[in-house]
């Protein structure tokens, strides 16, 4: 038995999330499709991470297994023709059966788009979350500076998550502007259920002048989702890298 690294990409816009879901369109399911009829036979595959619907990724790393004697080199012009245009295989590789995609990741690095501006833009508004009110990045940047490290992120925790613990390490949370596109990247060590989308909310409440960059430490230490901001819209979220 072959065990197979696969990094993708999709755009998240069609699909309900990554997760198989049935009766669904998911990344899963629909990898799962075309991968058993590119090698032959039933396929599950394990991701590193769950994207919600309407999220993005350049980089989500999957596994499968395989008795299969496709070579590897192979592997890659198969799954491609075998699958929509908006997921696609940008990489495979073997690697250890013990390997596992999701604990053996080291460090998650996402991307989170919004644009500007007054208006609306019609090349842009599946890939990022529209806001009209001016943002000041750098009182954005400060707040944001303010979550880097290792925390107690619960009140940055979507409900319904049953994780054992919500202590998470920040290791980069950065605010860039270029022109009306304001992005924020953040890496870590894991994140936890809307973890980003909440932080994004938080800090678009700073950029506004709704919060201060005082509040957001309150918010952090009081471990209250409440008083967090609100969770931001799917499309702007992007899976960018996923590091081993």
């Amino acid at each position: 038995m072959r065990k197979i690294l696969i990094v993708v990409q999709y755009d998240g816009t069609n699909f309900h999330g990554f997760q198989f879901q049935p009766g669904l369109r998911t990344v899963q399911g629909e990898f799962e499709e075309a991968a058993g009829r590119v090698l032959g036979e039933s396929v599950r595959v394990a991701g590193a991470g769950r994207t919600d619907a309407g999220v993005h990724a350049f980089g989500q790393a999957l596994t499968l297994e395989t008795s299969g004697p496709i070579p590897i080199e192979n592997l890659v012009k198969a799954l491609n023709n075998a699958l929509a245009a908006d997921v696609k295989v940008v990489s495979v590789q073997e690697v250890p059966t013990s390997f596992n995609a999701r604990r053996d990741a080291k460090v998650k690095l996402y991307s989170y788009r919004i644009l500007n501006r007054q208006l609306p833009s019609p090349f842009i508004n599946r890939y990022a979350w529209h806001v009209r009110q001016p943002l000041d990045e750098d009182r954005m940047q400060a707040a944001a500076d303010t979550l880097v490290g290792e925390h107690d992120f619960a009140a940055f925790c979507g409900s319904g998550s049953s994780v054992k613990t919500t202590v998470r390490k920040l290791t980069r949370l950065d605010v860039l502007r270029d022109g009306e596109v304001v992005e924020i990247r953040a890496e870590g060590n894991g994140f936890l259920y809307l973890m980003v989308r909440i932080i994004v909310g938080t800090l678009v409440q700073v950029g506004s002048g709704r919060l201060s960059v005082e509040e957001v430490s309150w918010i952090l230490a009081g471990c209250d989702r409440r008083q967090a901001g609100r969770t931001a819209p799917p499309q702007g979220l992007s899976l960018v890298r996923i590091t081993y």
